[in-house]
């Protein structure tokens, strides 16, 4: 079916159901007329109140632990398989939709060009070509917009299916040095060629929602960008979704954040934002606008999740990048031997499910442990498929000494970032963590190794490398570990390319694809491949 843009057609019938009789004809309720004339006439009846109710969005604060966690977006865009990424829509909305929600907060269609931005998991990689493509999620979510349909109009296709956003609107991944929420500097050409072109496809495939990035333009914040939001989304590109702003975005229009607030309300709203996001006190918002107008100025059951976690798994596994393999070309440690009498497994992020997942999954900041959600470690994939006879040691940061006298016939290390979400992961050094590079150390010269690194960008690799034997970039693979060793042990083939530049050192930043001073660690595109044993 269609789904009309602006407002919720079914919030606008509950609203004016309470002011109406049954016995009353209203043309809003008659099937046959055009849904012009039914959404003119339900709009007659309401009240500005009513309209204005329409315009807010508040905190939905219950949610469920009962939920797969696919790959975060960095990883998905190393698999350049638009395909998988729809499917992974399709079963997310049947998630979302079995807890009574239509609505989901996704994709983010980022660009990130600098990895030192907290976000830059979110984003599916440093080329818009790659993010374009993963614009077939929205299909996925909302369904597949019918042959003939006119461009900007949303879609949904039914009760199986949500209403996607595509966000953050325009250039969140472009900040000077990575800051979370900052300025991108950038002539229009840059931005239209750089951050515009996943939102043509966004909108071609009837998304219903578009997003509003907290950032600037060249010092305009985009929450009161007229020209991006109105003139050229919703007139040019004929965007026929609602824009809606981003958690207390037009707070942020003002530095402190709601220093002057009336003048925020004007500011976005007539920008062009149709839904402002105001997750706790809604009513200073609906007063200060109504005040500004006023003065001219599916049942909840339980799904069985097991096909979503096969493909889950799947994802994983297509999302994992083969940096390293042997410390000569003639000499490769993947696969691993699945009969080895004793192996260790080592590192901060080898049994941690929280960390697998990140930022974005249960809590806001993401959670360390292993009782936040279902799924499987990296260290019970592990166990899961080596031989019943193979002894598999865990030390989450040994010493070389335990190390070398414990005859291991290798090791696997599984180090990486804590979870973070948004500016909490803003960074300007890019490191691992401690204890994460004494393990390595500690480990790797001690026996033959491979470090999984569990980030949600490329981080500080080049000084620990030359003693691995390989490397697998994991980024954030979520619940579904199981992905990981079966790409280790050969059951599956290492496919993934980088869907961004790996750098050596944080003074190369901001460095991406087709700069004149490009001399990256791992080049974009670039991933070492394997062919399954089995």
């Amino acid at each position: 079916m269609a789904w009309n843009p602006v407002l919720l057609i079914g919030a606008l019938l509950l609203c004016a159901l309470a002011a109406t009789t049954d016995a009353e004809y209203m043309k809003y309720k008659d099937p046959k007329k055009p849904l012009n004339t039914r959404i003119n006439d339900l709009m007659s009846r309401m009240t500005l109140e009513e309209k204005i109710g329409q315009m807010v969005q508040i905190e939905r604060t219950v949610a469920s632990g009962d939920a797969t966690i696919f790959p975060h977006n960095i990883g998905l865009g190393v698999t350049r398989d638009a395909g998988l990424v729809k499917r992974i829509g399709e079963a997310t909305a049947l998630e979302v939709r079995a807890t009574g929600i239509p609505y989901v907060f996704a994709p983010c269609i980022a660009v990130c060009r600098d990895p030192r931005w907290g976000r830059c998991y979110e984003s599916y990689s440093e080329d818009h070509k790659i993010v374009q493509a993963m614009t077939e999620i929205i299909p996925g979510l909302q369904g597949d917009i019918p042959a003939g349909s006119r461009k900007g109009v949303p879609y949904l296709a039914g009760s199986k299916n949500v209403v996607a956003c595509a966000k953050h609107y325009l250039g969140d991944g472009g900040t000077t040095k990575g800051i979370n929420e900052n300025n991108t500097v950038i002539n229009k050409n840059g931005l239209f060629n750089i951050h515009m072109p996943a939102y043509y496809n966004a909108i071609i495939k009837g998304v219903g929602t578009i997003m509003v990035s907290y950032s600037s333009w060249n010092g305009e914040k985009m929450h009161a960008n007229r020209e991006l939001v109105t003139s050229y989304l919703k007139n040019t590109l004929h965007f026929r979704g609602f824009v809606i702003s981003d958690w207390q975005g037009i707070d942020r229009i003002t530095s402190p954040p709601h220093k002057n607030y009336s003048y925020s309300v004007q500011a976005g709203v007539s920008a062009g934002i149709d839904m402002i996001m105001v997750p706790f006190n809604y009513t200073e918002f609906i007063d200060d606008l109504t005040f500004q107008v006023k003065n001219n100025i599916i049942p909840t059951s339980r799904i069985d999740d097991a096909v979503h976690r096969d493909l889950a798994r799947e994802a994983v596994r297509k999302s994992l990048v083969l940096l390293k393999n042997g410390k000569s070309t003639d000499k490769p440690l993947l696969p691993l031997s699945k009969k080895a009498p004793k192996i260790l497994v080592a590192g901060s992020h080898a049994d941690n499910l929280g960390y697998q997942c990140g930022g974005w999954t249960i809590e806001w900041q993401g959670l360390s442990g292993n009782d936040l959600t279902s799924g499987t470690t990296i260290l019970k994939a592990i166990k899961n498929t080596v031989d019943p006879a193979t002894q598999v040691i865990y030390s989450e940061n040994p010493d070389a000494g335990f190390v070398k006298s414990n005859a291991f016939s290798y090791a696997i290390v599984v180090v990486g970032e804590p979870p973070y979400a948004e500016t909490n992961g803003d960074s300007l050094n890019l490191t691992i963590p401690a204890p994460g590079p004494s393990t390595i150390t500690n480990v790797c010269g001690s026996v033959k190794c491979v470090v999984v690194v569990v980030s949600g960008r490329p981080v500080v690799i080049q000084p620990y490398l030359a003693s691995m034997d390989a490397l697998v970039a994991a980024w954030l693979p979520g619940s579904e570990g199981q992905g990981v060793a079966d790409a280790l042990f050969g059951d599956y083939g290492f496919t993934g390319k980088l869907a961004r530049t790996w750098f050596k050192t944080v003074d190369q930043l901001p460095m991406n694809v087709g700069d004149r001073h490009y001399d990256p660690l791992f080049a974009f595109g670039f991933g070492l491949t394997t062919k399954a044993t089995k």
